[in-house]
């Protein structure tokens, strides 16, 4: 099974990844992680994409579909799939995604949108709080950090960056829905449920 999960920041992308990885065995495939892994290890495209970022400018479709096409790739022979978490975020990545797949027979099966209200997403990121010694993340309503951990707010859930965070989404992002719908790939499924609730959703979703 190969996925893609789309939705604005929020929406609990990371999380559900991370529990169709440990259940049913596939890749969670990042592109958050994938970005930190190329610019720490120094490999021409993440000395490339490093560039951009500390110029202020967003990295190139080509880059970043080269950086995350290495990622993809395996020789494992019992690989069951993947789950990518965060890309593609353009309709050109989308195409450039699909043409290095389809040579190879491992297009994507299922993009699994997840919606939930803007305000809501606000709401949400707005209470994220990081610790300021160990660096894990907390939430005011829904994970209080323990008494005595001393927390930050990050600077991109100030509530003006999240409305801009989703701004770009709906304009850089939201159109990939509808890529993947014009090729009947598209399900979408309710973020606003409990996180069990979405998880069993996205299975049902994979294979309808």
């Amino acid at each position: 099974m190969r996925l893609v999960l789309i939705g604005p920041p929020g929406v609990g992308k990371g999380t559900q990844a991370g529990l169709l990885k440990s259940r049913l065995g596939i890749r969670h495939i990042s592109s958050g992680d994938v970005f930190r892994a190329e610019i720490n290890a120094g490999s021409e495209l993440g000395s490339l994409a490093q560039r951009f970022i500390d110029a202020g400018e967003l990295v190139p479709d080509d880059v970043t579909v080269g950086m995350m096409a290495r990622h993809l790739e395996t020789k494992d022979p019992h690989d069951r799939g993947f789950v990518l978490d965060g890309f593609p975020r353009t309709v050109a990545q989308a195409i450039a995604l699909d043409a290095k797949l389809e040579p190879t027979g491992q297009c994507i099966s299922r993009a699994i949108a997840i919606e939930v209200p803007d305000e809501i997403l606000v709401e949400r990121l707005g209470g994220r709080r990081m610790g300021k010694t160990d660096g894990k993340i907390y939430h005011v309503a829904f994970n209080p950090p323990p008494p005595g951990v001393e927390v930050i707010t990050r600077s991109d859930d100030m509530p003006d960056v999240i409305r801009e965070r989703l701004r770009v989404f709906h304009e850089n992002t939201r159109p990939v829905v509808d890529y993947y719908r014009d090729r009947g790939k598209l399900r979408t499924v309710d973020g606003m449920a409990d996180l069990e609730v979405v998880y069993a959703e996205i299975c049902a979703a994979m294979y309808q």
